[in-house]
């Protein structure tokens, strides 16, 4: 059962697993430009927030950005259903040069996906994947109350394994 600030919560879709191929999704860019799992190549480190402007959703794209900056080959997606425009905003105001944010705000189509929108709240829950070169799901973390944080660290690993392996 997932639940968001500890009120239970339903998530649509179905969950992806370690092992098969990641769904495809389409999601707007800053500049509205649509965006698929194959427009970038290599792995991918996807993190899923609720919302940028929020404390604990900001501390985990920076750290994700931050940390994976000196892993060459590896790219970080911050994927929410905050307006592109807010997320732009967001970009220009946080001092990272690299951040991609990603907006599913329109179709719902990742969430779906990957089994993270929430029904009740049109949000995403807070859940971390990373494909490897091949589009196969070596790392998934749904948690089980939105406002936690992620594991970091094992995401991470997960990813320089990805790295080294393919």
């Amino acid at each position: 059962m997932a639940t968001f600030k500890g009120n239970d919560i339903t998530l649509i879709g179905t969950p992806v697993e370690i092992g098969q191929q990641a769904p495809d999704f389409e999601v707007l860019a800053n500049d509205l430009s649509p965006v698929t799992r194959d427009t970038y190549a290599g792995v991918r480190i996807i993190s899923v927030v609720p919302s940028i402007d929020t404390g604990v959703c900001d501390a985990q794209t920076r750290k994700f950005n931050e940390e994976a900056a000196g892993i060459e080959g590896v790219t970080v997606l911050t994927i929410s259903n905050d307006l592109p425009f807010a997320q732009r905003r967001w970009c220009a105001s946080s001092g990272l040069d690299n951040v991609v944010t990603l907006s599913d705000h329109r179709d719902l189509s990742f969430g779906t996906q990957y089994g993270v929108a929430i029904e009740e709240l049109r949000l995403l829950a807070r859940s971390v994947f990373v494909i490897d070169a091949a589009n196969e799901v070596v790392y998934a973390e749904y948690l089980e109350e939105s406002t936690n944080e992620v594991d970091f660290e094992s995401a991470l690993a997960a990813a320089k394994r990805a790295k080294t392996t393919k």
